[in-house]
C-alpha cells in the first residue's frame, strides 16, 4: 500500500502525522491538506515533512470510455432543470447548481489516484491541480480545478467563484453574466459574515479567462479576515461554496437536495491546504475532480458535472454544459500512462 501524501501548488507533503475531522486543527499549526465533501464531512491531514518538487507520478492504466455511467441520464437532467425553472418562478430560489455524477469501475492494477494526477498536471494544467492519498481513511482525490475557493494570506481572505463557460468567448451569454454578478452578492455576503466591516470588495468582475477545452467568466472578492474569526467560522460562513450551490444558498441547497440522485462527495467541495503557522492557505472548489468511493465493496472512480441553473436557462443548453465540462476530463483519464518518462497512450480497452 502507497504511503500518504498530499501534492499541492508545487510542494508535497509526506510523513503523516495526524487526521482530523475538526477544523480547529486548522489553527493549531503546522502544513495540512485539506478535503470537505459537498455534504460537509471533513478530512484534515496533518503531514511532518513538506518539500517542493513536482506531481508524483505512478502507471495509470487509463478507464474504459465505456465503462463511465451518470446518475442522470439527458432526459432526467433536463427535466431537473425544468424544475429548477419552476422553483425560480415561484420566487423560491434565483439560482440553483445540478450536478449528476459519472462512475466507473477503478481500474484493477491500480490502488490510488497518484497517476491520474500526475496526467492531470501535466494534460490540464490547472491552476489548483492537487492530490490527497489517504489509504488508512479511504480518501484518494486528484483534481484539475481551475476555482478558488478561498485564499489566506495573513488575514486577507479571498475567494474567486466561476460562473458562466463555453468553448469560446463567442458561447457566453447575457444569463452568463447575471448568473456570475448573482454568485458574486452571495460570496460578498458569505465573507462579509468573517471579514472585517466595511473590508469586502470585488477587485474583478467578470474577467475572462481560458482554460484547455473551454473559458469561463470568473470574478474575485476579497477581505480583512477579523483577528477573531477561525476556521471553523470561515467554514460556517462561507461553505459549500456559493458558485456551486445558488442563491439564496439555503433555498438552493434545498432544491439540490430534491432533485439531485446521488451526493456530491468531494466534487463540488473544498479540496486544498491550509499552512497553519504562515497563515496562509489554498482552498480549491472541488470542480474537474476525480475521487474513490468504495462505500459498496467495489472501488469506483467518480467524477461529477453540472450546471448553473437561471430562469434564462435551457435544459437542452444546460445539459451540454456537463458534457462540455466533463468530455475533456474523461479523455485525460483514459489515457494509459507508464509512470515516469515512459510514453502514453489512450486506453482502448
Amino acid at each position: 500500500m502507497a504511503e500518504p501524501l498530499a501534492h499541492f501548488g508545487g510542494r508535497t507533503g509526506s510523513r503523516l502525522v495526524t487526521v482530523s475531522d475538526d477544523p480547529a486543527v486548522l489553527d493549531s499549526g503546522g502544513w495540512w491538506a485539506v478535503v470537505v465533501d459537498f455534504e460537509g464531512s471533513a478530512t484534515f491531514a496533518r503531514f511532518g515533512h513538506v518539500e517542493s518538487g513536482p506531481m508524483p507520478d505512478a502507471a495509470w492504466p487509463g478507464v474504459d470510455p465505456s465503462t463511465w455511467t451518470s446518475s442522470m441520464s439527458r432526459p432526467e437532467y433536463e427535466a431537473a432543470v425544468a424544475l429548477v425553472r419552476d422553483r425560480i418562478a415561484e420566487g423560491f430560489v434565483y439560482q440553483a447548481n445540478i450536478c449528476r455524477m459519472l462512475r466507473a469501475p477503478m481500474p484493477d492494477a491500480v490502488e490510488d489516484l497518484t497517476g491520474l494526477a500526475s496526467l492531470l498536471a501535466t494534460r490540464q494544467r490547472a491552476p489548483y491541480t492537487g492530490l490527497v492519498r489517504l489509504p488508512d481513511q479511504g480518501v484518494h482525490v486528484a483534481s484539475a480545478s481551475p476555482e478558488l475557493f478561498l485564499r489566506l494570506d495573513g488575514r486577507r481572505l479571498t475567494s474567486s467563484p466561476i460562473k458562466g463557460t463555453g468553448r469560446t468567448p463567442a458561447d457566453l451569454l447575457e444569463k452568463d453574466s447575471a448568473e456570475n454578478v448573482m454568485i458574486v452578492d452571495l460570496v460578498r455576503n458569505d465573507l462579509g459574515r468573517v471579514c472585517r466591516t466595511g473590508s469586502v470588495s470585488v477587485p474583478h468582475l467578470l474577467a475572462l479567462e481560458e482554460h484547455p477545452g473551454l473559458v469561463h467568466l470568473v470574478s474575485t472578492v476579497s477581505g480583512e479576515l477579523r483577528t477573531d474569526a477561525a476556521w471553523r467560522d470561515v467554514f460556517e460562513a462561507a461553505f459549500p461554496p456559493g458558485s456551486v450551490s445558488g442563491a439564496p444558498k439555503h433555498s438552493a441547497l434545498q432544491v439540490i437536495d430534491a432533485l439531485e440522485t446521488a451526493p456530491r462527495g468531494p466534487y463540488c467541495g473544498a479540496v486544498g491546504w491550509v499552512d497553519a503557522d504562515r497563515q496562509r492557505a489554498e482552498l480549491a472548489v472541488g470542480i474537474r475532480t476525480f475521487f474513490v468511493d468504495a462505500a459498496d465493496g467495489r472501488p469506483q472512480l467518480c467524477f461529477g458535472t453540472g450546471a448553473g441553473i437561471t430562469w434564462g436557462s435551457e435544459p437542452a443548453r444546460e445539459w451540454d454544459e456537463t458534457q462540455l465540462k466533463a468530455e475533456r476530463l474523461l479523455a485525460v483519464a483514459a489515457i494509459r500512462h507508464q509512470g515516469g518518462a515512459n510514453a502514453t497512450e489512450r486506453s482502448t480497452t
